[in-house]
This record gives C-alpha cells, sequence and structure tokens, in this order.
C-alpha cells in the first residue's frame, strides 16, 4: 500500500518509524505542511519521498493518510484526503473545534472510506484488562470512576524547548483539555457515554504557557455513576491512573506501573489481575498502527471511530466552556 504522512513533528516521526517497522517495503511520501523561515528539510528520509503541498501528495494517490499536524488543520485536511477515497488516521484530539466535523462524516459516508482517531490508550494492554474486569461485572455496577494524569511538560519531549510545543500554544490546540482528552475518551469507552460536565481549569503553574495547564473535570454517565477526571502538565513525578468504584468492589489501574488490581467485597481481599511487565510505551503506538492497517485490509470499523473522536471532542469542549463559564454544561 502507498502511505501519505501529513506532519513531521514527533507524533508524525513515531508513525512514520514504526510504519517502516510493520510495513518494510510500503511506499511513504511524507507532506511537510509548515516550515519556520529559514528551516530546511531533507529532501530524502531513508529513500522516502518527500513534498511540499496537495497535489503533490496525492500524485501519485496514496492508499492511506495518517494526519498529524497540529490539532487545527486535522480536519481541512481530512476532508480533502477523504474527497479523494483516502482512508485516514487523524491524531487525537479529531480537531480543537467542532467546525467542519460533520461534513467530513458526510464525505466519509458517501466514499465509504475508513477513519480512525489515535487515542493509543485503547491499546495499553493492561487497561483491557481493566475494562474486561468491569465488563465481567467483578465489581458490579459502577457507581463511581476516577482518573488522572500528570506529567511535568518541560520533560514531555526531551531536547525541545516546550514553550514552542502544540501543548504550550492555543493557537495549536495545546493545554490540558485538548493534549490529555486520552482520559476522557477511556472513561467514556469502560463507563459508558457521558451526560454532563463540569470542570475548573486554568494556568496555576510557574511555566510559561498560553494554555490552561491544570484542570478538574466532573462527569456524569447515562447510567448514572459520577466521574472524577484530573488532568495537569506540572506533575514533576508522572502518574497515570484510574480507579472503577462499584458496589461489589474496586478496580485500580496504575498505567505507569503497569498494575490492574481488584478488591471484591465477596472475598474481601484485593488481587492482582496483571503482574507488571514493563511493556515499552511505543507498543501501544504499534499496536494502534497495525489494528488499523488490519482493518483496512478487512474493511471493518477501527476500535475509535470518527464518531467517537466527535464525541470526544464534544465533551473536551464542554469542559472548556464548563470552565470559562463556571457552569455545568449538558453533552
Amino acid at each position: 500500500m502507498r502511505y501519505l504522512i501529513v506532519g513531521f513533528g514527533s507524533i508524525g516521526k513515531r508513525h512514520f518509524d514504526n510504519l517502516r517497522n510493520l510495513e518494510p517495503d510500503a511506499e511513504i511520501t511524507v507532506w511537510h505542511t509548515r516550515r519556520s523561515p529559514g528551516e530546511t528539510v531533507s529532501q530524502d528520509i531513508n529513500s522516502v519521498r518527500t513534498v511540499y503541498c496537495f497535489m503533490d501528495a496525492i500524485n501519485p494517490r496514496p492508499d492511506v493518510a495518517l494526519i498529524t499536524t497540529p490539532a487545527p488543520n486535522h480536519v481541512c485536511v481530512a476532508q480533502d484526503l477523504a474527497r479523494e477515497g483516502i482512508d485516514l488516521f487523524i491524531e487525537k484530539p479529531l480537531s480543537s473545534e467542532m467546525s467542519g466535523i460533520d461534513k467530513l462524516l458526510e464525505i466519509q459516508k458517501r466514499t465509504k472510506i475508513l477513519i480512525m482517531v489515535g487515542y493509543n490508550l485503547r491499546f495499553h494492554p493492561s487497561l483491557h484488562i481493566l475494562k474486561e474486569s468491569a465488563g465481567r461485572g467483578d465489581i458490579g455496577r459502577i457507581i463511581s470512576v476516577r482518573a488522572e494524569v500528570g506529567q511535568y511538560l518541560p520533560e514531555w519531549r526531551p531536547g525541545t524547548d516546550y514553550r514552542n510545543s502544540v501543548s504550550a500554544r492555543k493557537e495549536l490546540g495545546g493545554g490540558v483539555f485538548l493534549e490529555l482528552s486520552h482520559e476522557l475518551d477511556y472513561v467514556r469507552w469502560i463507563a459508558g457515554e457521558i451526560t454532563s460536565v463540569m470542570a475548573q481549569a486554568d494556568h496555576v503553574s510557574d511555566l510559561e504557557l498560553g494554555v490552561e495547564d491544570t484542570a478538574e473535570i466532573i462527569l456524569r454517565f447515562v447510567n448514572g455513576a459520577i466521574g472524577n477526571v484530573h488532568l495537569d502538565m506540572v506533575q514533576r513525578s508522572a502518574t497515570r491512573s484510574c480507579k472503577l468504584i462499584g458496589t461489589d468492589g474496586v478496580i485500580t489501574w496504575d498505567g505507569i506501573g503497569d498494575s490492574v488490581r481488584l478488591y471484591s467485597a465477596r472475598s474481601g481481599v484485593w488481587s492482582d489481575l496483571h503482574i507488571p511487565q514493563g511493556i515499552p510505551r511505543n507498543q501501544m503506538y504499534l499496536e494502534e498502527l497495525q489494528h488499523f492497517i488490519s482493518c483496512i485490509r478487512e474493511r471493518r470499523e477501527p476500535l475509535v471511530t470518527a464518531l467517537d473522536g466527535k464525541r470526544v471532542l464534544e465533551i473536551t469542549l464542554a469542559a472548556l466552556q464548563s470552565s470559562r463559564e463556571q457552569r455545568c454544561i449538558s453533552v
């Protein structure tokens, strides 16, 4: 198959390397969509064709495009490629605003292309174990969900100035709500649809940012459960965790330590559902891409659809609105 990678920042380079690993003989084109004044870009990346405009990007026509530009550019590029009948992998979040998304979905329906949104935590093995345990009813009915993620932004991308990163710049879709919307995706995936959002967020650290760096979000789920999601870009010790509280027990997930534990009210003891295996972080990205490639070949719906991406963005933007307006938002 022919592949097109749109944008070549850190995540674009990761997908490029993983694609080379999975499909060594694939034809890959890299489309550099923006360049800083005076910046030079190699004309040859491991013997891969590089282009700088849409017409060159689609000639010859790729079978698949991976859109890895900043979020505000996703939908416009996706619409143009979708009209050409090209299957799309779009990095999370689907966009930074709702404008243009319904049009993209209309084009998808007409052309019958596949679209997957890159929420890679769906491919974290131990998070799958937590979901499976909850789905079996190990803790009864879920009544509360607590998720947390935090890491010091200057340590996200070693060797780069965090102040120039997408994460730190509002015009590029930065801030904790959009950058860390993984948590909103996976709690919805595990606990069910979300009906309302309340949030508090601000730039509260000493980091030089133009965006919010800390947020607390309260969620209400269709099944009546209440959730709390904490997002930050300031913690000096990285954390990613989830706790599900049910009528008959508790399940905890440590995404950094790669552990899942279950407390059963029936037995009154904790047990390990997953022993930490030290899985490399990149494994999630590899499995995510491998899954999408298999979906393309088999013409089946991917795990994270465009509709999923749209719904998570609706919830994320509702949290932003709630923080600004200091009120609960129905979604």
